[in-house]
């Protein structure tokens, strides 16, 4: 059998192991994907801490993967060889009842997850359903591609879906490897976008990336600021940081919500008050699980611009990157490039 190197994880909390394995064969209605790039997400710790029920080992993270169809299993006909595409944190119907595959890939709170359902993209090859891919446009790079499938979906999908209009004030709490992302889509959908983070250098960025206003944490009350331009219609929060979120909701506007779309394991505190009298709401948001979303955020980067901001690193240097991700030094993602 050809093999592969892949970053293997032995079991939750273990380190990274690069190994030599056997390249996988594509089941019914599977393919085999030659990876091109892999982007590292916090999700992936999951994985890697083991915070999942049912998780099974030794296991291969990843849930950013751009590659090229190398091989197609039975029942695929809707997907060549040599095709370019993309597969994100869906991974498919679970095939347990059918409906999905009756309702164009309909969402199942039982569908598999690339990464931990199966073996992910920290590989030079890997395995996928049919119905989980993405087609990746030639004028994106794969380094470029692969953050979108998750970071750049979540984001995206959350503002689209927020019930803004154009010259509505967004603030996008946190200018991180989400954060960069969702400013640059906050100011292509004609939301008049405001940064909240802390320091002079993310005001630069914030600048840089398309921001209409920074607001710095340390030097001012976010609250207040917003309430200054009428207050935020939408607080996407993109950082996991539960008091900054706390904080940031007093400057809601009537109707306004905040929108979390970062992990956090610290509880988010609000009271009653906050909430009633601007009716104000407070909401988790993925991305979702519906392949043609995932297509519809990367159509819009091709046609806005919108692209990642990205550090690269071979799959020999995977502890560092992902450490760099977890510890928020990256700037602004972490892409593992095969080859």
């Amino acid at each position: 059998m050809p093999l592969m190197k892949a970053a293997q994880l032995k079991a939750p909390g273990a380190d990274f192991e690069i190994v030599q394995i056997d390249i996988p064969t594509p089941k019914e209605n599977e393919v085999l994907i030659k990876v091109e790039a892999c982007g590292i997400c916090r999700g992936d710790a999951i994985v890697k801490d083991g915070h999942f029920p049912g998780l099974s080992y030794p296991r291969i993270p990843g849930h950013e993967v751009v590659g090229i169809i190398d091989k197609i299993g039975p029942g695929v006909s809707v997907w060549q060889t040599g095709q370019r595409v993309g597969i994100g944190w869906y991974g498919g119907p679970c095939l347990k009842c059918g409906p999905c595959l009756q309702k164009n890939y309909a969402f199942c709170e039982r569908f598999l997850t690339t990464g931990i359902s199966f073996d992910g993209g920290y590989a030079e090859y890997m395995t996928a359903h049919m119905h989980a891919l993405t087609i990746i446009p030639d004028t994106l790079s794969a380094l470029e591609a692969a953050p979108l499938l998750c970071a750049g979906r979540t984001t995206f999908s959350a503002l689209r879906n927020s019930g803004a209009r154009g010259g509505d004030v967004v603030a996008i709490q946190g200018l991180g490897g989400l954060g960069h992302l969702a400013v640059q889509f906050s100011r292509k959908l004609g939301f008049y976008t405001v940064a909240l983070s802390r320091g002079k250098v993310k005001e630069e960025q914030a600048y840089k990336l398309g921001a209409h206003l920074y607001i710095d944490a340390q030097e001012s009350n976010p609250a207040a600021e917003l309430k200054k331009l009428g207050g935020a219609k939408v607080i996407l929060a993109t950082a996991p940081h539960a008091k900054t979120i706390q904080d940031a909701i007093g400057g809601l506007g009537f109707d306004g919500q905040v929108i979390i779309v970062a992990g956090s394991g610290e509880p988010v505190q609000v009271s009653p008050g906050q909430l009633l009298g601007g009716r104000h709401s407070v909401r988790g948001w993925v991305g979702s699980q519906v392949r043609s979303k995932a297509e519809d955020a990367i159509n819009f980067s091709v046609i806005s611009g919108v692209l990642p901001i990205i550090e690269v690193f071979p799959l020999d240097q995977v502890a560092i990157a992902f450490e760099k991700m977890m510890s928020s030094k990256v700037h602004f993602r972490s892409v593992l490039k095969m080859g």
